[in-house]
């Protein structure tokens, strides 16, 4: 297998594990930031703020980012060959079509968003179609329909919103003081805990969307059946980024198949997004030599 890496179904397996831990982890430090700033009452209302957070990014997902980069959904008359590749995956792959969208942008990217499977939305820019190969494009609209048949989108965006409710409750916390139980940590303690707690979301959050990413690039590897097509348009859209970084939400940008921000190096790679492309696309080479 060349670096000695565990066949896909195991390596599925152990992203999933990795995701739920990383999941957990983030609730656990939900409940203690909020126990730290507020006691009991105020774990129970980081826990409530989270959910609601969640349910609006969840079920609004869709129509907030497709507004947001100004995709327009297309049809099989306005755009035969990317809808039509789609169409191929989905039956191939056994899950619903999705709607398909075209993003007004010429830095070459994709994104997958959507509540769930029957309302999902798979988008591509107008520079993706412009630079990707038959088989190229099929890889990435591939690894953007495994996103929604793993739904990615929904573990994304509860990864976010806790993320946020973290940072939130720590801001409410540095402004108005922490809890006055009897049992209150020491000022200095709760004030570290305000000052890192955040920090320690986003890296979790980050963690959350890596996992993902290896998981929809080995999925996506499969439905389509050429893992090397993939990695091959993973370095060209890559190679693109690194030099025409896009200006979009940051909030986004765990979206897209690559990071249109142009990635971050060295000690920041806690903070990134998305893996190593070269990692990524050592990682398809090896499904390659498996299947």
């Amino acid at each position: 297998m060349g670096h000695g890496r565990p066949p896909a179904p195991v390596e599925d397996l152990v992203n999933t594990v990795k995701t739920f831990l990383l999941m957990a982890g983030m609730t656990a430090l939900l409940m203690l930031i909020g126990e730290l700033v507020g006691g009991q009452s105020g774990m129970m209302i980081a826990l409530v703020m989270a959910g609601v957070m969640n349910l609006g990014s969840w079920w609004f997902s869709d129509r907030i980012v497709l507004a947001m980069y100004s995709a327009k959904i297309v049809t099989e008359e306005e755009a035969p060959e990317l809808v039509g590749i789609v169409r191929e995956l989905t039956q191939r792959a056994g899950m619903p079509m999705p709607r398909v969208a075209i993003i007004p942008e010429e830095t070459p990217n994709a994104f997958a968003t959507g509540r769930n499977p029957e309302n999902a939305v798979v988008a591509a820019t107008a520079g993706l179609l412009r630079i990707l190969d038959r088989d190229e494009l099929a890889g990435v609209m591939a690894h953007e329909l495994a996103h929604v048949k793993n739904r990615d989108t929904l573990i994304s965006t509860v990864a976010a919103t806790m993320a946020g409710a973290i940072a939130m409750v720590a801001r409410m916390g540095l402004f108005f003081g922490g809890s006055r139980d009897e049992d209150s940590p020491n000022p200095i303690v709760l004030i570290g805990a305000m000052i890192v707690a955040p920090m320690a979301a986003m890296v979790l959050q980050m963690a959350v969307s890596r996992s993902r990413e290896y998981g929809a690039d080995a999925m996506g590897a499969q439905i389509s059946g050429q893992p090397l097509a993939l990695a091959r348009a993973l370095n060209k859209l890559d190679r693109i980024a690194q030099g025409h970084p896009v200006d979009v939400n940051p909030a986004t940008s765990h979206l897209f198949i690559i990071n249109p921000l142009g990635g971050l190096h060295g000690v920041t790679k806690l903070f990134r997004t998305h893996p190593l492309t070269e990692d990524r696309v050592a990682r398809l080479k090896d499904l390659a030599a498996a299947m």
